[in-house]
């Protein structure tokens, strides 16, 4: 798992859908995940610090997780099924851990009012992410090949332990 961030919320310039945007700790990959006009609220305003005057969902949801001493220890995007984001909620109370069935949008409000660090599987990263620095990725390739163009056979097996000697 690789712990992100927000950092922002975008439209997109065809539909105008809102989207959050992840980012990893380097800023080296992004995630975008299309997201509703309200969990796009939600988030915008504990990202600029706007208080409601009455609880809102996410607000509430936290509230209660308070009232029951309840604490959210991370959120986990998992998976991408059919272009759908699923999130779970760890919250644990007391000793006892359960994992809560989220959508991402709002799994995210909730661990941003909370403080939460927010996990993605590697595999979801893998399938949907998008390079925020390109320039790094290209070094990182051609550093990658240079090192693979260096590798004779024998480097490989004495790399993998395998020998003659040994049962495989």
């Amino acid at each position: 798992m690789i712990e992100m961030k927000v950092a922002g919320i975008a439209l997109d310039a065809a539909t105008r859908s809102p989207i959050v945007l992840l980012k990893d700790s380097i800023d080296r990959r992004a995630l975008p995940i299309y997201i509703g006009q309200d969990q796009a609220k939600a988030i915008v305003s504990v990202l600029e610090n706007q208080a409601p005057p009455r609880p809102l969902t996410h607000d509430l949801f936290v509230n209660l997780m308070e009232a029951w001493d309840m604490v959210l220890e991370k959120v986990i995007i998992h998976s991408l099924q059919d272009n759908t984001f699923y999130a779970v909620l760890v919250v644990k109370q007391g000793e006892a851990r359960r994992e809560i069935d989220s959508r991402p949008s709002d799994a995210i409000a909730i661990a941003l009012r909370t403080d939460s660090p927010i996990w993605v599987m590697e595999e979801v990263i893998a399938d949907a992410s998008i390079p925020v620095d390109r320039d790094a990725d290209e070094a990182e390739r051609r550093a990658f090949r240079e090192f693979i163009s260096t590798l004779s056979p024998d480097d490989l097996i004495q790399k993998g332990r395998f020998s003659s000697g040994e049962a495989q």
